[in-house]
Parts: C-alpha cells; sequence; structure tokens
C-alpha cells in the first residue's frame, strides 16, 4: 500500500479510543483498504519534548538488551520499532494466530494535526491534558478492526465484541520483595492500585473485578470475573455492536453499570442473544466466560507475564547494572537490612544476565498490560463452514462464530524502569498504610 493519508482523509477517521500511547481511530469512508480497518497514532506528551523523525528507534542501550532481535535493533524510528517489536517478540510468544502486526502506511504532517483537531472535543480532558498526537511522526499502524467480521457475504449478520484488559493474573513470589512490602504475595497488584486511584479521585468505587479469578482456569472463577468487569468496567471492560461502543468508557474510565445503563444494554442484545427480557444480559456474559475458559486464551498471557520472576524489586538493581550506575535503592537502605545480601547478588552478575532480567520484566509488562478483543457473531444452523472457531450457548440454543486477538502490546522503554519502581513502592505503601489505619480504628471502636 503506497497511499499517503493527507489532510482531506482525516475527516473520514472517527475517534475510536486511547490509551496512555495511542489514539485509535476508526475509518467511517468507502475506500476499500481501509473498510474494516482502525488506524493506531502515536501520541506524545504535552509537556514533553517529541520524538523527530529520522531518530532511532531505540536507545543504545536499548539496542543492546535487544540485541537478539535484528530487525527490532535497526528500526529507524519508535513507531518502526514499536511494530517489529509486536513482529518478532510478542508474536512469537503469544502465538501470531491472536497477534495482529498490522502494517505502517505514510502519513503527512497536515493529516496528523487536522486527525489531533478533529478528535479533541470527543477525547477524556484527561487525555487532553496528558497528551496529543505526535504530528513529527511519518508514519501510522493500520491493522483490522477486530470489533467486527470481514465484510463479505455475511455482512448482514449482526457482530457483538467485548474488549478486556485482564492486568497481572498472578501473585509475586519474588525472594527480592522487601518485609514491608510482603502483602504483595497476598493481595494483588489490581486491588492495591484500585485503594490509591480511589484515593487519588481516578475511579469513583472500587471494582468488582479480581484478575487472579479470570487466570485461574476456574469456569465458576472466570465467570464471577466477567460479572465483576460488568458491574464495573472503569478501563478494563468495553462492549462493541457493529463496531459502535455500547457499554464502557471510549478514552477512559467508565463509571459502575447503573440500571439505566444496564437496560439500554440488555435490549442493546436483542438482535444478537436469543433470550426473554431480563436475561440477555446474563447470557451473553456466560458466552464471554465459556470462551475464554474453554478457549485457553490467557493461558500463554499468564506464562508471558510470569517472565517477570524477579518483581520490579529485583529488576530495578538489575536496571542500575544495565546503565552502569550507582543502585539508587541500595543506596537508600541499610547495609543490615535482611534483603541487602541478596541484593548484592544481584549486582555481581553478568551484564547480560542484568540485561535479560529487565527485559523479561519489560515484555512482562507488555503483558500485564495488552488488551484481548474477542468478537462473536451467530451462526445459522446449516450454514457454510466457517473459519472462525465455534462456541455453543447451550441456555439459548445458539452457536457463534468467534476470532480472538490481543492488542495494545506496547514495547515499554527501558527509561520507564524507574518510574516502575516507584509507582510500585506508591501502590503498595499507600495500600498497607491504609490497612493499618482500618485495623487501628476497628481496635479503638
Amino acid at each position: 500500500m503506497v497511499m499517503v493519508l493527507q489532510a482531506n482523509d482525516a475527516r473520514e477517521w472517527c475517534y475510536r479510543g486511547e490509551g496512555a500511547v495511542n489514539l485509535v481511530l476508526a475509518y467511517s469512508g468507502e475506500h476499500p483498504d481501509f473498510v474494516g480497518k482502525v488506524l493506531r497514532v502515536q501520541k506524545v506528551p504535552r509537556n514533553g519534548s517529541q520524538c523527530e523523525n529520522g531518530h532511532p528507534g531505540l536507545t543504545e542501550l536499548e539496542c543492546l538488551m535487544w540485541k537478539e532481535f535484528k530487525e527490532l535493533v535497526s528500526a529507524p524510528t519508535k513507531e518502526m520499532a514499536e511494530y517489529c517489536f509486536v513482529q518478532h517478540v510478542m508474536c512469537s510468544l503469544l502465538g501470531s494466530k491472536n497477534v495482529d502486526a498490522g502494517i505502517h502506511i505514510p502519513v503527512t504532517r497536515e493529516f496528523l494535526e487536522t486527525v489531533d483537531n478533529n478528535v479533541l472535543c470527543q477525547r477524556p480532558s484527561f487525555r487532553v491534558d496528558a497528551a496529543m498526537v505526535n504530528p513529527l511522526c511519518d508514519s501510522v499502524l493500520l491493522i483490522s478492526d477486530h470489533s467486527l467480521f470481514t465484510r463479505g457475504a455475511l455482512k448482514k449478520d449482526f457482530c457483538i465484541s467485548v474488549e478486556i484488559k485482564p492486568k497481572c493474573g498472578f501473585l509475586p513470589l519474588s525472594e527480592f520483595i522487601a518485609s514491608e512490602n510482603s502483602i504483595k504475595r497476598s493481595v494483588t497488584r489490581f486491588k492495591m492500585h484500585q485503594a490509591l486511584k480511589l484515593h487519588q479521585g481516578k475511579i469513583s468505587e472500587i471494582s468488582a473485578y479480581d484478575p487472579l479469578d479470570l487466570f485461574s482456569g476456574s469456569s465458576d472463577r472466570v465467570h464471577k470475573a466477567i460479572k465483576g468487569l460488568f458491574k464495573t468496567p472503569q478501563n478494563n471492560f468495553r462492549v462493541f455492536l457493529n463496531g459502535s461502543l455500547i457499554l464502557g468508557g471510549l478514552g477512559g474510565n467508565a463509571d459502575a453499570t447503573s440500571c439505566e445503563v444496564g437496560e439500554t444494554f440488555e435490549n442493546a442484545l436483542k438482535c444478537v442473544i436469543q433470550a426473554i427480557d431480563g436475561q440477555r444480559t446474563q447470557r451473553f456474559l456466560d458466552l464471554i466466560s465459556k470462551t475464554i475458559f474453554s478457549s485457553g486464551l490467557l493461558n500463554k498471557v499468564l506464562e508471558v507475564q510470569k517472565l517477570d520472576n524477579a518483581d520490579i524489586e529485583g529488576a530495578i538493581h538489575a536496571y542500575y547494572n544495565v546503565i552502569s550506575q550507582p543502585c539508587a535503592v541500595c543506596n537508600k537502605r541499610s547495609a543490615e537490612d535482611q534483603l541487602s545480601e541478596r541484593y548484592s547478588s544481584l549486582h555481581s552478575i553478568s551484564n547480560d544476565e542484568s540485561m535479560k532480567i529487565v527485559r523479561n520484566y519489560l515484555i512482562a509488562a507488555t503483558a500485564k498490560d495488552l488488551s484481548m478483543m474477542i468478537s462473536f457473531r451467530p451462526r445459522e444452523d446449516g450454514s457454510v463452514e466457517s473459519p472462525y472457531s465455534m462456541v455453543s450457548l447451550e441456555s439459548t440454543n445458539q452457536n457463534f462464530d468467534y476470532k480472538a486477538y490481543f492488542i495494545d502490546l506496547d514495547l515499554k522503554p527501558l527509561e520507564r524502569m524507574e518510574y516502575y519502581y516507584k509507582l510500585d513502592q506508591q501502590i503498595v505503601g499507600y495500600y498497607v498504610q491504609m490497612v493499618k489505619s482500618t485495623q487501628q480504628l476497628r481496635h479503638i471502636e
């Protein structure tokens, strides 16, 4: 595809959503190369420096850390590095069947500036304040719109899709976790972060979702997780009908599902789920749960997440080895600290071993932050053989084609390691203090 997107093409791309790194635009025009596609457009912090064209995709140290992946190391820009990371690292770990690396297409600065202006009023205010479309990128990523099935003979069929951000699905057991942070071994990072977000006013209530349920391998617990996500979607759960959002937030957190929202959603399911009023939502949640449980989709995700076997409290020491700087963490801890000997052992390993620990941590961080998109369409009795997998919903006597993809597989930069460590300490520190305060209040009562 040689076409370069110009300023006048921007009107055919509408806002679909965004994360911290990219803006997602869905195509609304008629050009055959773009029908059923979305664009991932890189953002840049408003208060930071912009990434200029021609700069290497990776820093010198990152090139050493990722040296096994030649295409990634030789990527000329950050956008191409992101693409190569998905294609050559995440595809091999998660399976190419469920990962769409997409293709890069050239764009003009005018296209990016027009897009930024066009979607401004649709973006959440906190996203607008934090970042803008990077006008200096020379390409964007074009991928299939996984909230839809490919158009063709069955284009009249309804398609319903769910996007789930599962988060970390295990409790860390690392020997490098400090005693004051031992609660990490029994309480999920997600639950602790929820407490901090509530304190900071970023969410209105604690989520009913527990990632350990979703990754448990138990059908009952998976179903409990999906019900929790529906009850409190936040930015972890969204549902699309024929590509249009019908539950969840576009670019930020969604409030808890109210009775009114629930009724609207129940009515929207009429064209897909064959059940009486009041039961369609439950049957749809059953469909999601059964698909996740029977497909084993999250097994590989969990394997990749567990590449982080040192936890950030161990990986941060390897990071200081990699950047050849005195360890800021060790400098703050007492020499008599029980873990000082273990930390010293980390600082005596080879550079290659240090790089492997950090590289695995960053890959795992991507797996902890990805999203999973599962799309369903009813399969009629006697229909032609389908290239898609099938799941049966016995309660409605329906069969569904489904497809599943992992998205948001962003390459985490090496320089973020210190941020990850500080955030981890902030999350755990606040939760520990909150628990102590609660216990003291109970004791007084």
